[in-house]
């Protein structure tokens, strides 16, 4: 994918891969490299890439994605619904989500006292250098925000042990070239 987009607005986007914002003005031609996940990495006219996230998906000609329908809700367990939306994170610079990447080392449930659920992930960056971490844990955290019944969301960047390619799926390898 190598779509030509000019921005229709300013908006602000992400700077890849050191995580800074920056902002991008209404007729700014953009490349888009990458759409998964409800959110698009894109490269500038001026070669740098950035990632836009879905509330801006409009500002390139794109629709906003939509989260779980309140019938999928209805008819999966909490931890199912929870798995799913963490599919839907990706690495900007890598076309494989995060599950199949390995990157995710833990995701807990468990019922709150006072009515509700909290979830608590761990996951990990493909470098520990990488300038993302933010991005994605905002990622995570608002995509499981999403679901009906979360009140409390806790997800950190877990760096021990280390990631490797041995923590990817054989769907991802493959998917990547690497089988």
């Amino acid at each position: 994918m190598r779509e030509s987009r000019t921005l229709s607005r300013d908006i602000e986007a992400t700077a890849i891969p050191y995580g800074e914002k920056v902002p991008l003005k209404s007729g700014t031609t953009l490349f888009v490299m990458q759409a998964l996940g409800g959110s698009y990495t894109a490269m500038s006219d001026q070669g740098y890439m950035v990632r836009i996230e879905g509330q801006d998906a409009d500002a390139i000609g794109e629709q906003v994605q939509a989260g779980p329908s309140a019938e999928e809700m209805a008819s999966k367990p909490l931890g199912d619904l929870v798995w799913d939306q963490l599919r839907t994170c990706y690495d900007p610079e890598i076309p494989v989500n995060i599950v199949d990447l390995g990157l995710v080392y833990s995701c807990d449930t468990e019922d709150l006292p006072a009515g509700g659920h909290k979830v608590a992930v761990r996951f990990s960056l493909t470098a520990p250098g990488c300038g993302m971490g933010d991005v994605l844990r905002q990622d995570i955290e608002g995509k499981l925000k999403t679901l009906a019944g979360v009140r409390e969301v806790d997800v950190q960047v877990q760096l021990d042990p280390p990631w490797d390619q041995t923590k990817m799926s054989d769907a991802a390898r493959l998917q990547l070239g690497l089988m």
